[in-house]
């Protein structure tokens, strides 16, 4: 784990007051595949780990020698056999759990174009759903809050509060904002 304040590919510090800018990150990825021609995004049921049970993008932990953006290519590939050409940001996603000192700084991408076809992995079932008939009963309880910004094209920094029980929102803020280059 690195500290956010000398890791310069972590940037939640760029929208976090002192408190939580002095917390240790952990950097993760999500990226959902989408079938514009459809109008339809591939989940996939995480079937282990952190989560499982819950419908979710693809992503997870960016190694040390990755940027994001390449960390994120490599988990919708581990995960689900796509391979993404390229994977635009949309979104930073920083999440606090009261029973944790860690916070987790998502980076948010869409992928438009890749090859393959989906295949269920050790991790992960992928299954295609419509983008106007997501599942958030079955996704994480912060999806249908940031979601909507999402579909409309518009960038966005959310931060999450979760109790222990990783499903009650205890606080949230959500903005949309004009750019992400701080997130490069």
């Amino acid at each position: 784990m690195t500290d956010a304040v000398t890791d310069p590919r972590f940037v939640g510090w760029h929208v976090e007051d002192d408190a939580h800018r002095a917390m240790p990150h952990r950097l993760y990825t999500l990226v959902f595949p989408m079938d514009s021609a459809r109008s339809r995004v591939l989940l996939g049921m995480k079937k282990r780990g952190f989560g499982s049970g819950k419908l979710n993008g693809f992503g997870g932990k960016v190694e040390p020698a990755e940027t994001v953006e390449q960390g994120a290519i490599r988990e919708l590939a581990e995960e689900s056999g796509l391979v993404a050409a390229a994977a635009a940001r949309c979104g930073l996603l920083l999440f606090y759990f009261e029973d944790s000192p860690v916070a987790m700084e998502v980076h948010v991408f869409q992928a438009r174009e890749y090859s393959g076809v989906p295949v269920e992995t050790d991790e992960m079932r992928p299954e295609w759903f419509g983008v106007d008939s997501m599942p958030f009963d079955r996704m994480w309880a912060d999806d249908h809050i940031w979601w909507p910004l999402m579909m409309r094209g518009d960038l966005f920094v959310g931060r999450f509060w979760f109790k222990a029980d990783q499903v009650t929102i205890t606080r949230s803020e959500l903005d949309r904002v004009d750019s992400l280059d701080f997130a490069q």
